[in-house]
């Protein structure tokens, strides 16, 4: 029985070149126009970016700031700062440079000090800036590191495996954090592009699974749908699933035990990634000792493989 079509919120529309909905980093395939700076929430856009563009921004900030102090401290003259004295200007703005760096820092060594009423305005001013700055990049550094995330490895491919007298479609999932996820949830999602009449749509339908949550994930989960007459996948070919431009969607939710808090993971599979006739590998085994040793380099390995 076909599964009635629904749009999930990635549309039913179709161009003429389909590439896949969901990254390989877990992000949707939907590149955005027409962005402008009152978009851009500066907390938002610094929590989520990689590592090196955090730093990278930040340390540009400093520097950017430091800049900016040293040309107004180099506008009241060289005679406002006491052992800034250089017989460049190169190395009098220099000397103005390291100045502005010790006083936002708060460092502060003393081997150069304001001399008038106008630089030790400036270099209060500066002070109160560092002060404000730091905390406000502190923040930042603190929502970074304290953010619950899921680190949930999949599989590289999806199998379709012997089950139950049929067959099945099966992916599995690890935790890689060091932290347990409790009361997981998986969903999945079928999307196919099909001829609507004269024109191509997109269309979805719900994968049943035959277990669609797990209390607890110390392990492994192989996630499976079975494949019956139900199953918008039945009587599909390889080639058959190549035509329709096949993609599984899948969402997977967990609480993670060390936040209390929800996390969630997105990953797909497209027709190129799917196995067939195949079977996972063991992940995990028990040693000597009573002990369970899971290997998460083998959540992808295939029997035989």
């Amino acid at each position: 029985m076909e599964k009635a079509n629904y749009d999930p919120g990635l549309t039913q529309k179709y161009g003429d070149k389909l590439s896949r909905v969901i990254r390989k980093d877990g992000q949707f395939n939907v590149r955005r126009r027409g962005t402008t700076w009152r978009d851009i929430h500066p907390y938002l856009f610094l929590i989520n970016q990689p590592w090196p563009v955090f730093l990278t921004v930040v340390f540009a900030g400093f520097v950017a700031a430091n800049l900016m102090f040293a040309l107004g401290y180099c506008a009241l003259g060289v005679e406002s700062l006491h052992g800034a004295q250089a017989p460049t200007a190169w190395g009098r703005f220099m000397n103005a440079f390291f100045f502005s760096s010790q006083t936002i820092t708060t460092v502060g060594y003393g081997s150069i000090v304001p001399a008038t009423a106008g630089a030790n305005l400036l270099a209060s001013f500066e002070a109160m800036v560092g002060l404000l700055g730091f905390a406000v990049a502190t923040g930042f550094l603190v929502g970074r590191v304290t953010r619950p995330s899921a680190r949930i490895g999949f599989s590289d491919s999806m199998i379709v495996a012997p089950y139950g007298g049929g067959s099945s479609l099966q992916f599995r999932i690890v935790n890689r954090n060091v932290s347990n996820l409790m009361e997981v949830e998986a969903r999945m999602l079928l999307m196919t592009v099909e001829k609507d009449g004269e024109r191509l749509e997109r269309r979805y339908a719900g994968l049943d699974l035959e277990r669609d949550r797990v209390l607890f994930m110390p392990l492994t989960w192989t996630i499976v749908h079975p494949i019956d007459a139900d199953s918008p996948l039945f009587g599909k070919t390889s080639a058959e699933l190549a035509r329709s431009q096949a993609e599984v969607l899948i969402l997977v939710k967990g609480v993670d035990d060390t936040f209390s808090q929800t996390v969630h993971a997105r990953y797909s599979y497209r027709y190129d990634e799917i196995a067939w006739s195949a079977r996972f590998a063991p992940a995990f085994e028990v040693d000597a000792d009573g002990d369970l040793r899971l290997d998460l380099d083998k959540v992808s390995e295939l029997a035989g493989g």
